[in-house]
């Protein structure tokens, strides 16, 4: 199950990421070469960088990639970080119910009233439904980390470290050099 949400994450963050790239791209040489273009480039683009985000701060998650500002729990022993992060990703949990729950209503509601896409022919619901599945994907990384934080497999958020990555690139340099 795992597996199939890993692949399926990487999947759409690829796609969306491709086809936002090549459709901004058509649409510069169409505007600036032709002194024409698409009029739904932008909206479709705005809403695909809006499916990127959510999925993507899914994705950095579970990666690690995001920046964490983590001296204050640093400062107590193993089981308090492991406490502090689980108060966290339980408030994050709080957090993305709290979210899930106002965009079912509003999708609710934009759908009852019908409402569509202004340069596209989609309901906005369907548009808009990257609240719910951006933030069950965010729900379900955040458990995960919950329960390894829980069963003694993590002890806080896994946080980008590009001065850590820095040094060993150094030390590994450095290593080659001598080699040499």
């Amino acid at each position: 199950m795992l597996r199939i949400l890993n692949r399926t994450e990487e999947a759409v963050i690829c796609l969306l990421l491709v086809t936002t790239t090549l459709l901004v791209f058509v649409d510069v040489i169409m505007r600036f070469g032709f002194n024409t273009g698409f009029m739904w480039s932008q909206e479709l683009t705005l809403h695909m960088s809006a499916w990127f985000v959510l999925f993507g701060a899914s994705y950095g998650i579970k990666a690690g990639s995001h920046i964490g500002v983590d001296a204050f729990v640093k400062l107590f022993p193993v089981t308090g970080q492991r406490i502090l992060t689980g108060i966290a990703c339980v408030l994050s949990l709080c957090y993305c119910g709290l979210v899930l729950y106002g965009s079912y209503i509003y999708l609710s509601k934009v759908k009852k009233i019908g409402i569509t896409l202004e340069d596209l022919p989609i309901p906005a619901w369907i548009a808009h439904s990257m609240l719910i599945v951006g933030f069950v994907f965010l729900s379900i990384r955040i458990s995960i980390l919950f329960w390894d934080v829980i069963t003694g497999r993590a002890d806080g958020f896994r946080h980008a470290d590009e001065a850590k990555d820095s040094m060993e690139i150094v030390r590994e340099l450095k290593g080659e050099e001598v080699k040499i």
